[in-house]
């Protein structure tokens, strides 16, 4: 990305607006709350698609930076995560022995 004119946003400006609107809907305002017990922060997604259409209309310096800081401050949060199951590398040893189906299964 030699100079400004050939950078492009790392999302279509419409990705922004979209993803604004899905955070404001009512299910995922639910699932939100459902989930993490507090009410989705809505604002950035807005503020991205603000600086995305300033970036395509005059090319400002000051909305590709926030842009950019945006998406590293999105890549770093998701890389944060743990993941939930340990990836095996291998399948376990017996994965071919038929199941024991004889055994009552306590859950």
């Amino acid at each position: 990305m030699a100079g400004s004119g050939s950078w492009r946003t790392p999302r279509g400006c419409d990705v922004y607006w979209s993803e604004y609107r899905h955070c404001k809907s009512l299910w995922s305002r639910f699932h939100h709350y459902y989930t993490y017990g507090t009410s989705p922060l809505c604002q950035q997604w807005k503020d991205d698609y603000g600086a995305c259409r300033e970036w395509e209309k005059t090319h400002s310096a000051h909305a590709k930076e926030c842009l950019q800081e945006s998406e590293r401050k999105r890549v770093s949060e998701q890389r944060s995560f743990t993941p939930v199951w340990e990836m095996r590398h291998k399948p376990p040893a017996d994965w071919h022995m038929p199941l024991n189906q004889d055994q009552s299964q306590d859950s």
